[in-house]
């Protein structure tokens, strides 16, 4: 790599013990909180709530448009200027703009998830659907707020660390939000009772609210990072320019042409695993995989997985550069894809199962933590929530419409066909790495 790096290199060599101490420093443990306060929402408006929905007896055409209720993560952006910029009155001056923000948004999933737990989806199916909004809308806010606190709260060459923290948090988070709600909701309910038993929905999803304070308390306890000043805007048309066009222009200002390829990059870096995993489940009832066996090898040991690859992508990049690791994980998440090919021919082989699984969620935990600290290099800091914000909807719009044709290509051409060509996917992903490690990198600045 030439000396216009993108991501600064490391200059001193440290050992692997003190490498990973890092970890255990109050900013990764503040960012483990955090990010376990960020993961909770996801599933409980989308994969966790599709069990309930069909358990209680919505049809899948309803379940199916429910889902766009996640949505709200792709759009984030559009408001992102607003949590970038202004003010909450009482709040902000009591904690500053970027505490501010985290509280409102986490009261609000605290709040939506409560009004999810004391709807009964068979009486009152649209309420439950707003209180889902809510929640969608709370998280996806507290998301921006999140990102711009990270990336305020580190130099650039310690953002993997934080990265990988957070996505330890959130993957942790994931587990309870999937695993442990239907542990919870299983031990509430009643032997022999009919199938759907509100009360026993309504107690584990009143345990995720409760969950949602370990990121309240977790703000609370933290500082507000120090952020560039912003100049007072004199009018209205001032402020508007100042949160709506300025956080753009200065992206392309400061790349200009080689805003196109950064672009690119982002919005197919994880192009090969988020199109593969639209199938991953209707892959695994079709090999015969019991739900016992797919949420244990999955849901548990694949997150447990996805957070060891976090840990070694966060310190591979101090030790290597965040450009180095980000080609690995783009390599890694190609070729495991071509793993469920072979999986497919195996049938029902748990071992099988559980090496590919184990796989290919290491490459994924390798490629998020480089990703997201290359994400957060991009940012100026005096814009980081609004652009952070774009960066992160730009990574997913192209390959979840992509994912929305997987199940035709499947049903035309078979899995083994399908794997394979995700994974062919990402070799323009690799040639884009290449040319984006020649870019010198302008932020985060103040």
């Amino acid at each position: 790599m030439n000396q216009a790096s993108a991501s600064p290199e490391p200059s001193t060599r440290k050992s692997w013990l003190e490498t990973l101490k890092v970890y255990l420093e109050p900013a990764s443990l503040r960012m483990l909180a955090l990010g376990f306060a960020a993961g909770l929402p996801l599933l409980l408006v989308l994969g966790t709530l599709s069990f309930r929905l069909r358990e209680a007896g919505v049809d899948r055409t309803t379940i199916g448009y429910l889902s766009w209720v996640g949505l709200a993560y792709a759009f984030k952006w559009a408001w992102a200027p607003l949590v970038d910029r202004m003010p909450l009155p009482g709040l902000t001056h009591w904690l500053g703009r970027r505490r501010s923000w985290l509280l409102l948004s986490q009261l609000a999933v605290m709040g939506g998830l409560a009004g999810m737990a004391l709807t009964d989806p068979q009486q009152d199916l649209h309420a439950l659907v707003v209180f889902a909004l809510v929640v969608a809308f709370g998280s996806a806010t507290q998301d921006i707020a999140l990102d711009a606190f990270r990336i305020e709260s580190a130099p650039s060459n310690a953002q993997a660390v934080l990265a990988a923290s957070y996505q330890t948090g959130y993957r942790l988070a994931m587990i309870w939000a999937g695993a442990g709600v239907l542990w919870v909701a299983a031990r509430a309910e009643t032997p022999g009772a009919e199938a759907y038993q509100h009360l026993a929905w309504q107690r584990a999803y009143l345990v995720m609210a409760a969950s949602m304070a370990v990121g309240l308390i977790t703000v609370l306890l933290s500082a507000e990072p120090v952020r560039a000043a912003l100049p007072p805007a004199r009018n209205a048309l001032e402020w508007l320019r100042g949160a709506l066009v300025d956080p753009f222009a200065d992206f392309l200002r400061r790349y200009r042409w080689q805003a196109a390829l950064i672009l690119g990059l982002i919005a197919i870096y994880r192009i090969s695993d988020v199109v593969m995993g639209i199938m991953a489940n209707p892959f695994y009832v079709d090999m015969g995989f019991t739900k016992d066996e797919v949420a244990a090898v999955t849901k548990v040991y694949g997150v447990v997985m996805t957070l060891a690859g976090a840990f070694i992508g966060g310190a591979l990049s101090l030790r290597l550069g965040v450009m180095r690791v980000l080609m690995l994980g783009a390599v890694l998440s190609a070729a495991s894809n071509l793993l469920f090919a072979w999986l497919g021919t195996r049938g029902h082989d748990v071992t099988g199962l559980v090496f590919v699984v184990s796989a290919d969620n290491l490459a994924g935990g390798i490629a998020s933590a480089a990703f997201i600290a290359y994400l957060s290099s991009l940012t100026n800091i005096s814009y980081s929530a609004t652009q952070y914000a774009l960066f992160s909807s730009i990574m997913l719009l192209l390959p979840k419409w992509l994912a929305g044709f997987s199940g035709r290509y499947v049903d035309s051409f078979g899995y083994g066909s399908f794997f394979t060509s995700t994974a062919l996917l990402g070799l323009p992903v690799l040639l884009l790495v290449a040319l984006a490690s020649r870019i010198r990198i302008q932020g985060p600045q103040g």
